[in-house]
């Protein structure tokens, strides 16, 4: 009886430290898995957008954010190094390339179903690289855990609501419609609905309120409308080489572009796993919450274009203005929405400020950034390519602002809805960063 007794002390004492042994992480160390996951997971996620839309309404960038932060919860809940969205529980060590891409392919497929086997394709490259076992089965439950958990989180986010808009008669400064110059049917408006979407990170649509624009008697609006009216025009004779260039060049979507420059630096960065998770579902939420938060300044001010403004000119009550009922800009489109501010400007400098962020290496950062083709005037109007195809930038501010700015090259925004735009994508970034998906100390 006394050598029974003195073996079920050592058995439970053996039992113990094999528990703790298997519920411990193995060895954890992120830096042990790179972010190539991430960066095949974000190009598909981009293509089949496309491929759908053109991109042209809020749902390939809202996958991108739901995706992207369930992977960034996902690895978190198993070895917490920064806090998390939507999934709260923790879980033991797992293998974490089976929770990302499981996790991944869980929001893509419930977001694309007819795309199902492709995403599947993709999910096999890292299944197929693993014994069965139970730890591969609980991996891929927690995954799925905190796929539901985030996309429960979003079902009813608005994202593809609709919005009454009620055209306003002919005024000085009052958004018009030109359906001749967009190429969208008559009485047709793009948006109204985003300005009423849920945010992800934003406490409300109009959460940042941008101040007015200027009167459209004021020297301001003057000055501003002389120089969208010259440096924007079709054949403008002040507009540099390189200001067409940049402004036919940034028009590519933000959510397309910023994510192809994202997958670039990741990879030149040589970021693991936890941190490509953090910057890419940063990245997309922010780029989503600016887009809402500018459509519901634009339809708040509902300020006119400049082409408008300029062949309407000759009755703006401003005497310092000349209309000019010809005159075209430089890829003759207007998109269909108010102009104050710039949505462009918003999203990419947002965008900017997050990636300065994430990166960890500040705003003063060299980096190339490539659009091989745009579209040639408005969406669908066939490609033209880009000569040349990069650009350069010694900060990530410079970028963002030289986005907004294209704008005005481009003859589509007045300076005013670009500076604005740049401030208002800075304010988007930084509370984003400031804010969420911090590094637990």
């Amino acid at each position: 009886m006394k050598t029974k007794t003195l073996l079920i002390p050592i058995l439970l004492a053996l039992f113990l430290l094999n528990f703790h042994s298997c519920s411990k992480p193995k060895s954890p160390s992120p830096d042990d898995y790179n972010s190539q996951i991430l960066l095949s997971w974000n190009e598909l996620v981009f293509k089949t957008a496309i491929a759908e839309d053109g991109l042209m309404t809020l749902k390939g960038v809202r996958t991108a954010a739901m995706m992207h932060t369930a992977v960034h919860d996902a690895l978190n809940s198993i070895y917490p190094l920064y806090e998390r969205y939507g999934f709260k529980e923790n879980a033991h060590w797992l293998n974490p390339e089976i929770i990302a891409s499981q996790a991944a392919y869980q929001v893509a497929r419930a977001q694309y179903p007819d795309q199902g086997p492709v995403f599947k394709q993709e999910l096999d490259k890292v299944l197929s690289q693993v014994e069965d076992s139970q730890e591969k089965i609980d991996a891929i439950y927690i995954a799925e855990a905190v796929a539901r958990a985030v996309l429960n989180k979003r079902s009813n986010d608005k994202w593809n609501g609709e919005a009454s808009y009620d055209f306003h008669p002919m005024a000085p400064g009052v958004y018009a419609e030109f359906n001749e110059h967009s190429g969208t049917p008559e009485g047709f408006i793009f948006g109204a609905g985003w300005a009423q979407s849920e945010p992800f990170l934003l406490d409300s649509p109009d959460h940042f309120r941008s101040p007015p624009p200027p009167d459209i008697k004021s020297e301001a609006y003057t000055k501003a409308f002389e120089e969208v009216k010259s440096f924007g025009s079709h054949q403008s004779e002040v507009r540099t080489v390189d200001q067409a260039h940049l402004a036919m060049w940034w028009k590519d979507f933000v959510e397309n572009s910023h994510n192809r420059l994202a997958r670039d630096l990741v990879a030149k960065e040589k970021l693991n796993l936890w941190e490509g998770a953090r910057l890419f579902a940063l990245l997309n939420m922010t780029v989503y919450d600016a887009y809402v938060n500018v459509f519901d300044n634009k339809f708040h001010y509902n300020h006119w274009r400049p082409y408008t403004a300029i062949r309407w000119a000759a009755n703006d009550e401003n005497p310092d203005t000349e209309a000019d009922t010809q005159w075209n800009n430089l890829h003759k489109h207007t998109y269909a929405f108010p102009s104050y501010p710039s949505a462009h400007g918003t999203a990419s400098s947002a965008a900017m400020t997050v990636l300065a962020y994430t990166l960890g290496k500040g705003n003063e950062y060299s980096f190339s950034m490539r659009t091989d083709s745009v579209d040639k005037a408005g969406p669908f109007s066939g490609k033209v390519a880009m000569n040349p195809p990069a650009r350069s930038f010694e900060k990530f501010t410079d970028a963002g602002l030289e986005a907004s700015m294209s704008r005005v090259y481009l003859g589509i925004h007045f300076r005013y809805d670009s500076e604005e735009g740049h401030a208002l994508g800075n304010k988007i970034g930084t509370y984003a960063c400031d804010n969420f998906l911090l590094k637990i100390e």
